[in-house]
């Protein structure tokens, strides 16, 4: 079974990992478009996280077992990538990657919940099976980048092609029946009052809010590095990109060591402080004798996403009662890689357009520092004001008791 559900997870975030990181370089090298269009394509995946909830509360929670559920979402979704692929203006391109973002947004929330479905005990079980996922997401970095497909469609096909066969595979899993089929949905499912309340805690809210602010600056990396090297005359980018997850890996295991001495509000603010010192490093670095401030920025990822997104997912799961951490996950996810992204991916792209550059020869360039710096720049105001705000004290009190090992074990890479 953990062989079975591991592959599954391989071939999850293989699919995601195929398309998304090149995306804006066929967008904006392939095709030519803005980075505004970039942007907006790259801000598919957050309302498809908005949209995800409601689908899974009716969907998946209520009406149908989640493998079939996950085997047609996987099955639309190669119909709908293979198709964007086809494509050679951006109304129909966007169209298309929008519905498949609202089809794939919900299916990671489902195999996690259909692997947990299947686990004597998820705290022991569910990191080495997750792990898969980045796996999967580092291969298909690799994959793409060593067969120079970054500017090209190919991607978005490759990933077509997983999603078909992971369609096939989901219906070889284990039958995971809806759980709450007798019970009415309502909007209380998905935003329950006693999650509401955790928001009346000052912290929490200042923890929510920051959360908040940091994914906008968050989505110049998502939507752009990989064009951004591309551009510069970085070889290989996709391939390079993938230090950023090996070192994701490396930094998950430093968690609970950091736990014991930094507590949550420094953690929190060690991660703000590496996506700050990271587009700096984008800002000046280049391919030649500042290639290494390219690549500290890449593995500063580990530290950008463990310390601040993995440790707010701990703090979240012990502020709220076991009955509605679920939702409160959720809720955060909601506020922070749907409404945040979204948001950051129309500034990012207007941001980007405003420093574009036409040479003598027709050919688009952009002036990438002082992209990176405005980025770097929202992000150290969002960590200024979160460390005058945000009391470390009342955090760590919340959480007071549970043994930090404890707390690292079984969350998401």
């Amino acid at each position: 079974m953990k062989s079975r559900l591991s592959l599954m997870m391989f071939l999850e975030y293989f699919i995601w990992g195929a398309w998304y990181v090149t995306v804006g370089t066929w967008l904006g090298q392939g095709m030519h478009f803005s980075g505004e269009q970039i942007g907006l394509a790259a801000g598919t995946t957050a309302i498809g996280a908005i949209a995800s909830p409601f689908f899974i509360g009716l969907i998946a929670d209520k009406l149908f077992a989640t493998q079939k559920v996950l085997a047609v979402l996987h099955a639309l979704g190669a119909v709908l990538l293979f198709l964007a692929s086809s494509q050679t203006t951006f109304g129909p391109i966007y169209l298309l990657v929008l519905l498949y973002a609202v089809a794939y947004m919900p299916t990671l929330a489902l195999t996690n919940s259909l692997a947990f479905r299947q686990m004597s005990d998820p705290k022991l079980e569910f990191a080495p099976i997750r792990v898969l996922g980045t796996g999967g997401w580092i291969t298909a970095g690799i994959l793409v980048g060593s067969l120079r497909l970054e500017a090209t469609a190919m991607p978005l096909r490759l990933a077509a092609g997983a999603s078909l066969a992971m369609a096939i595979y989901c219906l070889t899993l284990p039958n995971t029946p809806p759980l709450g089929a007798t019970k009415k949905f309502g909007m209380r499912d998905i935003f329950p009052s006693e999650v509401l309340n955790l928001f009346r805690e000052r912290s929490f809210a200042i923890f929510a809010l920051a959360s908040f602010l940091i994914c906008i600056p968050l989505q110049f990396y998502y939507a752009f590095t990989n064009l951004f090297l591309n551009e510069i005359g970085v070889k290989n980018a996709a391939s390079k990109m993938t230090g950023g997850q090996m070192s994701e890996l490396f930094c998950m295991l430093l968690i609970p060591w950091f736990f014991r001495r930094l507590g949550v509000k420094y953690m929190l603010v060690a991660g703000m402080s590496a996506w700050t010192l990271r587009y700096a490093l984008f800002a000046y670095g280049n391919p030649g004798a500042g290639v290494w401030m390219l690549w500290l920025g890449i593995l500063l990822h580990g530290i950008c996403y463990d310390f601040f997104f993995v440790t707010g997912q701990i703090y979240i799961d012990r502020k709220s009662s076991p009955a509605f951490r679920a939702a409160a996950q959720g809720t955060i996810t909601l506020i922070t890689y749907g409404l945040g992204m979204l948001l950051g991916s129309w500034l990012s792209g207007r941001v980007v357009d405003f420093y574009v550059r036409t040479g003598a020869d027709g050919l688009v360039t952009h002036a990438w520092r002082p992209i990176w710096l405005f980025s770097a720049g929202c992000s150290a105001v969002v960590l200024l004001l979160f460390f005058l705000t945000f009391s470390g004290k009342e955090a760590d009190a919340s959480m007071r008791g549970v043994p930090t090992e404890e707390m690292a074990e079984g969350v998401p890479l």
